[in-house]
């Protein structure tokens, strides 16, 4: 079962939509995992994988990145990961066709939340078990989901601050590596003109011994 459904912008973390289900079963409050999206949002950063598992004790975070939007929903423990990212890539379609123009255009949180009517037709088809083998009939060719990490969500909230200056000592090593060519480059020039001024004085010496000796 689908519970929480979040559209956020990448390059800062903006939630854009969301739609709630509270888990009528437990009773419990999805505030604490609304949370924690939010804050898996500001982690993102371009080398994030683009699509992810994340385990949160009870349930589970499936995330899918599309361009400059990443879709994120939160699930029961038991649901089908390939139904996940496949109601992910329908709810990143839709939003896609309805608001792709406007997300860089967004300043407040949750510019879109009107695109929750949508988000919840979706997962009312995806909570319906004979809907679900439907779409997966019709989609018997659609590879298996691969190479999706599968992480823990306090270590992926924790590792910020590690990524951050993994982030920066890359940066630092471009820039050494481009100096580093920069000094190449020219020791291999001077090394060049250095073998042209010697074949010269060898040439002058050479007609000074013939023509003035």
């Amino acid at each position: 079962m689908v519970l929480m459904t979040m559209i956020a912008r990448v390059a800062d973390g903006l939630p854009l939509a969301a739609s709630l289900q509270e888990d009528e079963q437990s009773g419990r409050s999805l505030a604490e995992y609304q949370n924690q999206a939010k804050l898996l949002f500001k982690k993102l950063t371009p080398n994030s994988p683009g699509k992810c598992s994340i385990d949160s004790g009870t349930y589970v975070f499936h995330y899918f990145i599309d361009g400059e939007v990443c879709y994120l929903v939160l699930c029961e423990r038991a649901y089908s990961k390939k139904s996940a990212f496949i109601f992910l890539e329908e709810i990143a379609a839709e939003f896609n066709s309805e608001y792709g123009r406007k997300v860089s255009q967004a300043t407040r949180p949750y510019s879109f939340i009107e695109f929750d009517t949508i988000i919840q037709k979706l997962r009312r088809q995806y909570s319906d078990t004979r809907g679900r083998r439907h779409i997966h009939q019709l989609r018997e060719d659609l590879n298996d989901v691969q190479r999706i990490m599968m992480d823990n969500i306090d270590d992926v909230l924790q590792r910020g601050t590690a990524l951050s200056d993994l982030e920066t000592k890359a940066t630092g090593l471009s820039v050494m590596s481009q100096k580093y060519r920069q000094d190449a480059q020219y020791l291999n020039m001077r090394s060049t003109y250095a073998k042209i001024a010697a074949g010269a004085v060898v040439s002058i010496v050479f007609l000074l011994y013939f023509f003035v000796f």
